[in-house]
């Protein structure tokens, strides 16, 4: 497999040593009475809230910590093993806003796009797992994030990644998971449920995202636990700066994890980007956004942690030559440095506007990159040096039986036109953006996801009616 390096092993233990010297000299402040008790009870010097965690207690938890974390569909198919070079792709969540996919307006986001969403992953041969791409709007703001769950479990078998307002609303996603799969042991057994939870840079922990944290840790439900830095803002400018800071940040979960419930499964990360000076914007099409991600995956690598990473986002406003180009270089930035749990997919508009539209392109870069990284097989077959004796100086090799036995092994593309410009023509002139409109539409249109049980999906009703009566 082809492979890039952006740091080297000197580099990266610099680095980790870094974050290790942040951790034991600077300390983080731990707002959670649990995890603040923990801490102390394992050896941590504290005082008050601020506490200082030593380079042994972060090896200790990196020895219990899963080296590859085993993640299922809702059916149990092992769909993920997110760990050593697997690069798995989804979108992201959090866009207030969405692009209509009929209209192509771009309007506030509502249930509908959570569940359009998880049946055009459903769909998408390229896309591992399901995010909402949204944050819904047209129901009650405080269960907003538990609808995104009941829409995308009923529009998808593959893997489910999420997040979650509070601890309250987290086990009542996890309530609806178990009941999909039959219970909470066998989601236990085999997670199809993955959740994002994250400090609040810099080195700040909270009450909330360690409440999430434990809950996941004691349901063994991966967790992600990673920073989202802006560079210049909440962490430092520079790239190594920032990644001292993750490293800290996304290792203090690690710790916790580990002292709650050793073998807990965990994603770690140093996610973030650059603001841009004269914008004052997070922009995630930065090239310093990609070294960012794909350094903290080189790091994680060489500490032996899985990796969240993120890839496929675009600050254009449409989808377009700008969208097309962001993608791209994050999508082979990402497999180069081999990212495991590759977020954020479908994202537009400097993350503020979620796009299936975008989602469909990148599902076809995704493809293309992929066989990018295969490399190429040598060995007697496809050396054909049989077939070159035969055929001879100027003769063709398309009658050839080598030909038929392996011209499937060329990538074949579903969205990017290799047609003649007259055939092209004669198609109606579309050129990508409105091929992968087409695609989207058609899979709303007539992609049937496989159906919940009713007794599950009974079940999974209760759960949201239940909260939503409590509400009320």
């Amino acid at each position: 497999m082809l492979k890039y390096q952006i740091l080297n092993e000197e580099e990266m233990k610099t680095i980790i040593d870094a974050g290790y010297r942040v951790m034991e000299e600077v300390g983080m402040d731990i707002h959670n009475e649990r995890a603040l008790e923990l801490l102390k009870k394992a050896g941590c010097e504290a005082d008050g809230v601020r506490v200082k965690i030593s380079r042994e207690m972060v090896e200790k938890a990196m020895e219990t910590a899963p080296k590859v974390v085993n993640v299922y569909s809702r059916d149990g198919e092992l769909a993920m093993e997110l760990g050593g070079r697997n690069c798995y792709f989804g979108p992201g969540p959090t866009c207030p806003n969405f692009f209509d996919p009929e209209t192509g307006e771009r309007r506030p986001a509502i249930k509908q796009d959570a569940a359009d969403t998880a049946k055009a992953v459903d769909a998408l041969p390229n896309i591992d797992y399901a995010m909402s791409l949204c944050v819904i709007g047209d129901q009650t703001k405080t269960l907003a994030d538990v609808h995104e769950i009941h829409a995308m479990i009923q529009n998808t078998t593959k893997p489910l990644v999420s997040w979650a307002f509070n601890e309250e609303n987290l086990q009542m996603m996890i309530d609806m998971c178990a009941a999909a799969c039959g219970s909470k042991d066998a989601l236990r057994e085999k997670p199809f449920l993955v959740v994002y939870a994250e400090p609040t840079t810099p080195l700040t922990h909270t009450k909330e995202a360690l409440d999430k944290v434990i809950l996941l840790n004691e349901n063994g439900v991966p967790c992600i636990y990673t920073p989202g830095m802006i560079m210049g803002g909440t962490a430092p400018t520079t790239i190594a700066g920032a990644l001292s800071i993750g490293l800290a940040d996304s290792l203090t979960g690690l710790v916790i994890s580990q002292l709650v419930a050793p073998g807990a499964p965990m994603i770690c990360g140093a996610a973030g980007g650059p603001m841009d000076m004269k914008t004052m914007q997070h922009c995630y099409g930065a090239p310093e956004w990609m070294l960012l991600h794909g350094a903290s995956a080189e790091i994680f690598h060489y500490m032996g942690l899985p990796v969240f990473h993120a890839a496929g986002v675009s600050d254009s406003k449409v989808v377009d030559a700008q969208s097309a180009t962001e993608s791209t270089m994050q999508i082979v930035n990402a497999l180069g440095t081999g990212g495991n749990l590759i977020h954020d997919v479908g994202f537009m508009d400097l993350g503020m506007t979620g796009s299936i539209e975008q989602l469909v392109m990148c599902d076809e870069i995704i493809g293309m990159a992929k066989r990018l990284f295969e490399g190429i097989k040598i060995d007697k077959e496809q050396l054909a040096f049989d077939v070159i004796k035969e055929v001879g100086p100027g003769g063709n090799f398309l009658m050839a039986d080598h030909t038929a036995m392996h011209f499937r092994e060329t990538w074949s593309p579903d969205l990017i036109d290799r047609y003649g410009y007259a055939a092209w023509e004669a198609n109606g002139k579309k050129d990508m953006t409105v091929r992968a409109q087409e695609k989207m539409r058609n899979i709303l249109k007539t992609h049937e996801p496989k159906a919940l049980s009713d007794d599950a999906k009974k079940a999974i009703d209760e759960v949201l009616a239940k909260a939503e009566a409590a509400v009320k």
